[in-house]
């Protein structure tokens, strides 16, 4: 009875546990740790949200069993945000249900659709959930790079010829977490047309809708005519309203796929609190000018981010989406990869990223630094950063000689492979 169960053993050590375990530790010495590492919005929920939440729950029917797929407010008010938001109209009872968030919507859409063996294509890097949502369901991932546009889909093509069995769908989000790569209209029709070439079910994780910069809002794969044949679109309002611990999604589009979420959700909960819901209707169908606030506040960090380290000497290139930066690791600490890099900048700089190889294997030439600390820590950290890269030799040096001393193989700088 001492071998590990089946799906656990499936799921390899969370790779940033690693780093979560330093930060505990060094706050308990008294560092004082600025922690770019976790995806926590840390602005206040939106006052008129709340004053809803607190109305609401003054209400005792309101602590009743909810219901699982949403209440029929919450759901109409989704499929309006998607009306004014991208012109796409939906039928708010079949095509629209309310979720845990989108991460557990995600989960759980898995085990609706996967078969033991099944093969699912995910890009890579990717959000964790993304892939291990079905993982765990006992699908097997086929990662898909994506470099370019055009080398994603000779990519996808040469996964589906590669597959046996054929895939059965493929996850695509845009922007990306965590690389805060973006994509066009044009993108999603080829996406379409690659899925119904192949009869393959698409979905979407558009988390971060409305967390963009420089006026380009983001677009929906719905918006593609034929796209509800066999897509579904995952959304939160985590990041647009800063409601992160309230966990509010959906799911909405084909109403296949929204029926068998359903199925399975009806098993497993009875929905969020109505109390919750009602706040959630609240901020779908209430004044948008908070989400122009939030959006600002993101983008004023990231341009301070970005002049900052740049100044420290650590060229970060400038997010157009999302509440991250995905950078590539400095070029002197490359060779080390991902996790020690976020290692030694942690205990030598007291700043936490989000080491890449954590959203998978081609993630460990990066780095993502969540934008969760305000202007005046951003550059606090970004002083302690220009110390490190000032003693980067001789930290690096320790370092080898640590790893030497374990019987560890140190990568040689040439022989890394560097970013992507």
């Amino acid at each position: 009875m001492s071998e590990e169960f089946h799906r656990i053993k499936r799921l390899p050590p969370y790779v940033f546990e690693v780093v979560n375990k330093l930060k505990a530790r060094a706050r308990a010495e008294g560092k004082d740790i600025i922690d770019f590492g976790m995806g926590n919005p840390d602005m206040p929920t939106p006052p008129h949200i709340v004053q809803k939440l607190i109305e609401t729950v003054q209400d005792p029917k309101s602590h009743r069993y909810s219901s699982s797929r949403g209440i029929p407010g919450l759901r109409k008010a989704q499929a309006a945000y998607y009306e004014r938001r991208f012109g796409v109209t939906l039928n708010p009872e079949t095509e629209v249900i309310a979720t845990l968030g989108s991460k557990e919507g995600l989960a759980n859409l898995a085990q609706a659709i996967t078969s033991p063996g099944d093969v699912i294509l995910c890009p890579n890097p990717s959000y964790p959930i993304h892939a291990f949502g079905f993982i765990i369901s006992g699908a097997v991932i086929r990662s898909v790079p994506f470099e370019s546009e055009e080398s994603f889909f000779d990519m996808l093509e040469r996964g589906v010829r590669h597959s046996v069995p054929k895939p059965v769908a493929m996850l695509v989000s845009f922007p990306s977490n965590p690389t805060a790569q973006v994509v066009s209209l044009d993108f999603y029709r080829e996406v379409v047309a690659f899925a119904a070439r192949h009869d393959i079910y698409i979905i979407s994780d558009l988390a971060y809708s409305e967390i963009y910069f420089d006026g380009n809002p983001p677009p929906s794969i719905l918006q593609v005519p034929g796209a509800k044949e066999r897509a579904v679109e995952f959304n939160s309002l985590s990041k647009t309203y800063a409601m992160p611990g309230w966990r509010m999604g959906f799911c909405v589009g084909n109403e296949r796929l929204v029926n068998a979420l359903g199925r399975v959700k009806s098993y497993l909960d009875y929905g969020a609190f109505t109390p919750i819901q009602v706040a959630a209707t609240a901020a779908l169908n209430g004044p948008q000018e908070c989400v122009d606030e939030i959006r600002g506040i993101y983008q004023g960090r990231r341009d301070v981010l970005i002049d900052s380290m740049s100044r420290a000497g650590w060229d970060i290139p400038s997010p157009p989406a999302t509440m991250f930066a995905w950078s590539p690791i400095p070029e002197k600490f490359r060779h080390i990869g991902s996790l020690a890099f976020s290692t030694l900048l942690l205990e030598h700089a007291d700043v936490a990223v989000a080491p890449g190889i954590g959203f998978g294997e081609y993630g460990d030439g990066h780095v993502r630094i969540g934008l969760v600390e305000n202007e005046q820590r951003v550059r606090q950290a970004a002083r302690s950063v220009k110390k490190f890269m000032t003693n980067a030799d001789q930290i690096l040096g320790e370092y080898e000689d640590q790893m030497r001393g374990a019987g560890t193989v140190v990568p040689h700088p040439r022989n890394s492979r560097g970013s992507i």
